[in-house]
């Protein structure tokens, strides 16, 4: 994996953007009162900093709509900040809602000023993994082999979901001994590529879908007091009123799904690109190699 792996798509993780950008709300009236697609107009998504599967599904839904006339603008921030301007119109579509634990609090504070599209991809997870030859196939078995993982849980950002359902599951499983070190998403991934060039043992924070269940031989381990809870469904919102200004767009999105073969094959094609300025030859690459699917997304 190249180094420009180790960073979220877009910027460092953790780097909050300033909110901006044109809502639908100032798009073309004609192409509003109309929803006709081929005569555009003006759409903002909101893509989360440093998940990948957000930037990804925004990356493909930019060429597509584009493709169809649209002019859209992606902006990147963090989940917080991205449902505050959702809700305050500034913000078009987001594709990264998971539900229904993950973003939970983020709906019961803005649920009434956003609506709900459709649900894209129905087995998200989060989860702690370990390389695939880790003598554990357990959380169950973890404190007991915890030397073998330099008594180290390596996990992402202090204030991300899955860092806090770990937190809650560390008492349940005895390993209060173990250090968890939280820092970033890039800082996990780098110290996961080292260990695996290495063939160290290491466990981590992780989350279906992700990139890394491609490029790495991983396997996650078992949660029988359920603690990460179920799986999640990764659902597309919306700003109010975008299905009345864009009602084709609406539709598309609702209608959207990806399984995760997919999905995986264009977050490692993206991982894999040299810079970011790579992206749009990638995506247009990806999308040629899959026309006849992509096609059926505005069919």
């Amino acid at each position: 994996m190249k180094m420009r792996s180790f960073a979220p798509f877009a910027l460092a993780a953790g780097a909050g953007l300033v909110l901006a950008g044109c809502s639908s709300s100032e798009a073309d009236s004609d192409a509003a009162a109309s929803g006709d697609a081929a005569t555009g107009g003006e759409l903002t998504l909101g893509v989360f900093n440093g998940w990948d599967e957000s930037v990804a599904s925004s990356l493909l839904w930019q060429a597509v709509l584009e493709d169809q006339g649209y002019d859209v603008t992606l902006e990147y921030a963090d989940p917080a900040p991205t449902f505050q301007a959702l809700a305050d119109g500034d913000y078009d579509l987001v594709t990264d809602v998971w539900l229904p634990v993950t973003h939970a609090d983020y709906l019961e504070k803005f649920g009434d000023d956003i609506e709900e599209l459709g649900a894209w991809f129905d087995s998200a997870a989060l989860t702690v993994a370990v390389n695939a030859d880790a003598p554990v196939d357990s959380l169950t078995d973890l404190a007991e082999h915890a030397d073998e993982f330099g008594d180290t849980i390596v996990g992402i950002e202090p204030g991300a979901g899955l860092t806090g359902a770990v937190e809650k599951a560390i008492p349940v499983y005895g390993l209060d001994d173990m250090d968890f070190v939280t820092s970033s998403t890039p800082a996990m991934l780098a110290e996961l590529d080292s260990a695996m060039a290495d063939g160290e043992n290491i466990v981590v924070t992780l989350w279906e879908p992700h990139w890394a269940y491609g490029a790495y031989d991983l396997k996650n381990l078992e949660d029988p007091e359920g603690t990460l809870g179920d799986a999640e469904s990764i659902v597309t919102y919306s700003r109010s009123g975008l299905g009345e200004d864009f009602p084709d767009v609406a539709r598309w999105l609702s209608d959207f799904t990806m399984d995760a073969e997919l999905l995986y094959d264009l977050e490692n094609q993206l991982q894999a690109a040299d810079s970011e300025s790579d992206h749009e030859s990638v995506v247009e690459a990806w999308i040629a190699e899959h026309q006849e699917w992509v096609d059926s997304l505005t069919a």
